[in-house]
């Protein structure tokens, strides 16, 4: 049987360095972790914000605008929430715009939602946005029997969801501001280091 191997004792005037470079070590291990997730975290936020709420946030706000100068153009808010019938001038328009502006609207967005719903910030689906795509279902269906010829109905059976331009506009600035904050720390290091 072999003797155990002794490990000789470190000089004392080593030890302290010894120790400074393994805590060093430890310390940029661990702030190199932050980073990355400081990064990761950036990067999702940029995801959310390119390919969800930022076309979602321009879209909706796009929509708001059109509607309220459709409104305008034809002033006729009232024949609108009331029920009254249109006139034959008030169901043209509507058709143009429909057609033309509305539905190109919410088919984008539409599209943003059922291709990027994994960008969501809650862990549910938010029921303004399921009520956004059926609203956009239900006008599909509407188009459809205009198509056909059927006239009857101007207005889809469910109505835009109000509270989904809060909603968009909330979770886009709050990224937003998380954005800048995240990057102004990422040109915080950088200017650091180049410093150095």
């Amino acid at each position: 049987m072999n003797p155990p191997i002794a490990i000789p004792p470190i000089p004392s005037d080593l030890l302290f360095p010894v120790i400074v470079a393994l805590l060093g070590y430890f310390l940029t291990y661990i702030n190199n972790i932050r980073i990355a997730k400081r990064n990761e975290r950036l990067e999702l936020i940029n995801k959310q914000i390119n390919n969800f709420y930022g076309p979602l946030f321009v879209s909706v706000n796009t929509s708001d605008i059109a509607y309220k100068a459709y409104l305008q153009k034809i002033e006729t808010r009232k024949t609108i929430d009331t029920g009254m019938s249109f006139t034959d001038y008030e169901n043209k328009e509507w058709e143009i715009w429909l057609e033309s502006v509305f539905m190109p609207l919410n088919l984008f967005g539409e599209k943003v939602v059922l291709e990027n719903a994994y960008l969501i910030r809650e862990a549910e689906m938010p029921t303004c946005l399921i009520d956004f795509l059926t609203h956009i279902s239900a006008y599909k269906a509407l188009l459809k029997k205009w198509e056909t010829g059927d006239k009857n109905e101007v207005m889809p059976l469910i109505d835009f969801p109000k509270e989904l331009s809060v909603y968009i506009r909330e979770s886009y600035l709050e990224l937003k501001k998380e954005q800048l904050k995240l990057i102004g720390q990422t040109h915080k290091r950088k200017a650091k280091a180049s410093a150095k």
